[in-house]
């Protein structure tokens, strides 16, 4: 009422009220915050007047919200955000719902200026008080002298204003009743609340209620989303649809089915019954109290208000995921399908469907280009994909997978590669504005994956690779020489500092229970490696029914096979003969388990034994190297270092810095072909990971070119 006086109001007079107040923004000395309460009033009032009246002054507010942020740091209070968010809902249900469309709507900045129709009549009477015969009393008086062409009588500047308003849009079809011509793009507002409500995730410490309580926010943007691509598919607008379709995947695609529901049952209770400390004590209670309101309170009479478990409404995330992923690879821009393989990738990791996802990342060769895209966020989010298909490997049991796909990030800096920390340090060389922009690069609290279980993952994955490893290089023996390359630097780096650690006291942290189990391998101790790797507490955040013990009775396993391992390759020399069913009884296994790791041990010269059938026994075979065959050896060795050493230099002189699978020589013969032991070794190495169809290897960054070249 103090904007506009509600007598006499139309929605002329109304429109030209929220030109002149548009026109106001930016303007130096004005209140922004007074505009937009002005605005929000309009926009009450215009509710009377229909959608085409109503629709434009939302807009008109919703980009006054939007300006309230000084820089791109601020972030909208969580209050503003929601009523941001009611007035996009109200728009979504006037064009999904009842079948409008937004169409454009040029302002011309004269018209803001001047005043829209008022300032253009005030400069038609000042043209013709220059130009007129009469004088200027004359046509500053023509004001007064409207006249109504249809009735005859006298009427205002408002007055004609709404009936030429009228008139227009009975002349219009229906088509063009159900344009409405506004200011602003609905997508660019969608996409605006997305990132205010990710900023806002950031800002606030997650240790709070109030993150917990920005949290239910979650449900109505995504509900939001799902109206706009709605909206955008029935016009047509594919690029839009598929950029709001990319929004809605990476809200949707760090969720596990489990969690997802126990999320969206608590956005819905939140609708219904608000929140729950505000609850009436009497209605908490588990028992549903009589209708006799003398002993009882009429709230306990429906019982503790509960979300019941509807079958029929249940949604199929990974079928919905995949829908929106398809839906962009279809329409969207390279950006947008790139971010939407890796959601689709990390989906179907997080629900322990390792092959679809390995397939999906090998098919769309996302391991080779990633390293060209110029977007450091889209770096962030395969890093996150391959630490979670890395332990989606890991829980199934594929060690030297998991172990491809974790090495490199958990290399080093694991907090800055995903994004899920700063580092702050003495010695840094990062300026204010890389700091203030790797602080918004950041992910939100709820999305983290857990360093702790990360670093299990990793640790124990690199430990059943390594202890043989180790064990097998500590023995001379001729055919071992090749196995003397370590398959991880970093559980090698741990494990040398925890060896030369005067005094280890109880284990602590994660990495102290791997090494002190990493120990017990060595000398062949597997039940206590079992006992300090499955009793780890980080095993209990897995999600998942069951999923704790099931990652537990694999380790046993894999622990158990190793040990057999690592035991026959320290202790093999010792012996003249070893009992299969000793064995069995050593290591908890059956005998076709014992029978199978000891054959393929045979089988790759790394046990050279033969079976003697009738005593099921062992027979070790001596092969220590005289002088001269060490001596021949460690000549053979350092000559495949030089032609290393001779090839990178080729590289380097001629630009070729690849080192592509199928890099060959000028003659068109293969250069790893030159040289038996060093062709072996790499080819070993290639074939431990995944085959490409090119003949590379699936890991992390280079991981088929390692492959390719192992060895030498």
């Amino acid at each position: 009422k103090s904007v506009i006086p509600l007598e006499g109001l139309t929605a002329a007079l109304l429109n030209k009220k929220v030109q002149e107040i548009a026109s106001q923004r930016g303007r130096r000395g004005t209140d922004s915050r007074h505009l937009l309460r002005q605005l929000e009033g309009l926009s009450r009032l215009s509710i009377q007047f229909g959608p085409r009246i109503e629709v434009p002054i939302l807009m008109y507010v919703i980009s006054a919200q939007f300006g309230l942020q000084r820089n791109m740091d601020d972030y909208m209070d969580t209050s503003m955000w929601r009523s941001c968010a009611s007035y996009l809902e109200r728009i979504s249900k006037v064009i999904v719902d009842d079948g409008y469309k937004l169409g454009v709507h040029t302002v011309d900045e004269a018209d803001l200026v001047l005043g829209n129709q008022g300032g253009n009549s005030a400069a038609n009477r000042m043209k013709a008080a220059a130009s007129g015969t009469q004088g200027a009393m004359a046509a500053v008086a023509a004001e007064q002298t409207l006249i109504n062409p249809h009735s005859g009588e006298a009427e205002s500047e408002d007055e004609r204003a709404e009936r030429l308003r009228v008139e227009r849009e009975a002349s219009m079809s229906e088509d063009e009743k159900k344009t409405i011509p506004v200011v602003g793009s609905l997508s660019m507002y969608l996409n605006t609340l997305e990132q205010e409500y990710t900023k806002s995730l950031q800002k606030i410490s997650h240790h709070t209620a109030e993150y917990v309580a920005r949290l239910r926010d979650e449900a109505k943007l995504v509900m939001l989303l799902t109206k706009g691509q709605t909206y955008f598919q029935r016009e047509g607008m594919t690029d839009e649809a598929a950029s709001i379709a990319q929004l809605r995947v990476e809200h949707l695609y760090y969720r596990h089915d489990t969690i997802a529901k126990q999320v969206d049952k608590a956005a819905e209770f939140y609708e219904i019954y608000g929140e729950v400390d505000m609850l009436h004590p009497a209605c908490v209670s588990e028992g549903r109290a009589g209708t006799d309101f003398t002993i009882s309170h009429p709230a306990a009479s429906s019982g503790k208000p509960i979300m019941a478990d509807d079958p029929a409404d249940g949604t199929d995330w990974s079928e919905l995921i995949q829908s929106l992923c398809t839906f962009v690879y279809q329409n969207g821009s390279d950006m947008a399908k790139a971010r939407a393989t890796i959601c689709h990738v990390f989906h179907h990791a997080l629900h322990d469907r390792f092959l679809e996802a390995r397939d999906l990342l090998l098919m769309s060769h996302l391991q080779d280009k990633i390293y060209d895209v110029n977007d450091i966020s889209t770096m962030i989010l395969f890093n996150r994909m391959m630490v979670t298909l890395g332990m989606c490997a890991f829980r199934q049991g594929r060690i030297w997978d998991a172990h491809q796909c974790l090495a490199e990030v958990c290399s080093g800096r694991v907090r800055e590669l995903l994004a899920q920390g700063v580092s702050m340090g003495r010695f840094s060389d990062k300026t204010p504005e890389q700091e203030k922009a790797e602080k918004r690069r950041q992910v939100p609290y709820h999305q983290h994956i857990n360093l702790d279980l990360l670093e299990a993952c990793h640790l124990i994955s690199a430990m059943l690779l390594e202890i043989p490893n180790m064990a097998s290089s500590s023995v001379s023996d001729a055919g071992n020489h090749r196995r003397t390359r370590p398959i991880s630097r970093t559980f090698r780096k741990y494990h040398d500092i925890y060896d030369h650690q005067v005094f280890t006291g109880p284990p602590e942290q994660t990495r102290d229970y791997v090494m002190r189990a990493a120990k017990c391998l060595m000398k062949g101790d597997w039940k206590s490696c079992v006992d300090l790797c499955t009793n780890l507490e980080v095993w209990n955040l897995v999600p998942g029914e069951g999923s704790a013990q099931s990652i537990q009775s694999m380790l046993q396993e894999k622990i158990k096979l190793e040990g057999l391992r690592t035991y026959l390759f320290a202790f093999s020399a010792q012996y003249d003969s070893l009992s299969l069913s000793q064995l069995c009884g050593m290591f908890d296994m059956t005998k076709n388990e014992v029978h199978s790791v000891v054959s393929k041990m045979m089988i790759n010269r790394e046990l050279f034994a033969s079976w003697d059938q009738p005593t099921e026994t062992i027979v070790l075979r001596k092969v220590e190297p005289n002088s001269l065959q060490a001596m021949a050896l460690q000549f053979a060795e350092k000559a495949a270092n030089l032609v290393e050493a001779n090839e990178r230099l080729l590289d380097a002189t001629s630009g070729n810095h690849g080192y592509r699978d199928d890099w060959k020589g000028g003659d068109g013969e293969d250069r790893r072909n030159r040289g038996g032991y060093h062709h072996q070794g790499g080819t070993n190495r290639a074939n431990q990971g995944f085959n490409r169809r090119d003949g590379g290897n699936f890991g992390g960054r280079g991981g088929g070119r390692r492959g390719g070249r192992g060895g030498g």
